[in-house]
């Protein structure tokens, strides 16, 4: 028997009947959460400018904090289940998967990937269930695309044993509501992750307002005064820039996934407006104008979808390269960005208010097209793949 599409109806290629059983129980889960959870409430969020804090350890009792990694509580599920998550999660707002992928990939991974053992039975048990929040400081207010040029340094101090941790990150999400920062900073062993805990003397966190895009969101400035750090601060198992770009990749690849979501919940919003509206005595849904637009919409949704599926099955097969994950970034990013712009035009005025998610969702992918990655720094990073020449120098 061939298995049902998914539950949106514009899965016309029937691409969800590729996902396991396992993989469309997540779907199934994460999605009645957002439904029931989220999208009663998330037009409020995002024009507060604000995400509740205490969605985090119901996050963390479904199982999706950390949910691909293994051990320490983590779920061990596989790279599909992951991006399904994040699909769904951004269905409903891409603040609510910044929250969960800057948890998991950004906090979690580095810590699981290149910890001690006591750092990650210290931190992780207690990310995965939701009782504690992590953030990833990187980018800086004058480095972001161009991280080996950061400024924020570590230096031993007297004695040699403790750490000296001064610099200021930017831009970066959770931060404020962190009870560890995972800091990246320069030292003269090269690039080395610091965990920062909330309280330490000197670490300060400022949140940045007035933002138009991923509103329902915790974005922070993060200053670092001559923090004192003991020596196990430091997370032993990296050194360079393969600490945080290999964090990067994690979260890139949820974000090839997600943004499939917001393009989504942009076509049902379209799709549905198309068929109840009427101009000239007609549902607009029957003006083949409209329909071309539909049919655009869809293909080029079902297009990144599939990328997206096959991007996951590289992964989960171990056979996935940086180049691929910038890839899927790049181009799904801008094809959520242009289905986005083309549904707000289906619904005209209403387009541009939230009763309808759509501008919303506009809105939101600008703030992805650029974090994680700048479409122009994936751009060389494929070009380089291609001809084999770096364009960055």
């Amino acid at each position: 028997m061939p298995r049902s599409t998914e539950p949106s109806g514009i899965d016309l290629l029937r691409i969800d009947d590729e996902l396991t059983d396992e993989e469309r129980l997540v779907r199934d889960t994460v999605r009645k959460f957002a439904a029931d959870r989220i999208m009663p409430h998330i037009a409020d969020w995002f024009e507060v400018g604000t995400l509740p804090r205490d969605l985090v350890p119901e996050l963390g009792q479904l199982g999706l904090l950390g949910m691909h990694l293994t051990g320490y509580g983590c779920a061990g599920m596989g790279p599909v289940a992951y991006g399904v998550t994040c699909r769904e999660m951004e269905a409903a707002d891409s603040g609510l998967r910044s929250l969960v992928s800057v948890q998991g990939s950004l906090a979690m991974y580095p810590i699981w990937r290149y910890g001690s053992e006591e750092q990650k039975n210290a931190w992780l048990p207690r990310m995965a269930a939701g009782q504690a929040v992590g953030c990833f400081g990187l980018t800086e207010p004058d480095h972001g695309s161009d991280p080996s040029s950061m400024k924020t340094r570590a230096a031993r101090g007297p004695g040699g044993s403790d750490w000296i941790l001064s610099g200021t990150k930017m831009w970066i999400t959770n931060g404020s509501i962190a009870d560890i920062a995972v800091v990246w900073a320069g030292t003269d062993d090269g690039i080395r992750g610091f965990l920062v805990p909330r309280g330490t003397r000197g670490f300060t966190a400022r949140d940045i307002h007035k933002k138009l895009s991923l509103r329902a969101s915790v974005t922070s400035e993060l200053h670092f005064d001559e923090v004192r750090l003991p020596a196990d601060a430091v997370l032993p198992g990296v050194k360079g820039l393969k600490g945080p770009l290999s964090c990067l990749s994690e979260a890139r690849f949820g974000i090839v996934w997600g943004v499939t979501g917001a393009a989504r919940s942009c076509v049902e919003a379209a799709t549905e407006y198309a068929r109840t509206r009427e101009q000239f005595g007609k549902k607009i849904g029957s003006f083949q104008l409209t329909q071309r637009k539909l049919a655009w919409m869809v293909a080029d949704l079902q297009r990144a979808q599939l990328l997206a599926l096959h991007l996951g099955r590289l992964k989960e097969a171990g056979r996935i390269t940086p180049e691929q994950v910038s890839l899927g970034k790049m181009s799904n990013v801008r094809t959520a960005i242009d289905i986005a712009r083309q549904a707000r035009t289906i619904l005209g005025a209403n387009g541009v208010t939230l009763e309808y998610p759509v501008i919303r969702h506009a809105n939101n992918l600008e703030s992805v097209l650029t974090y994680e990655g700048t479409e122009e720094i994936h751009t060389l990073a494929i070009g380089q793949a291609v001809t084999g020449m770096s364009a960055y120098r």
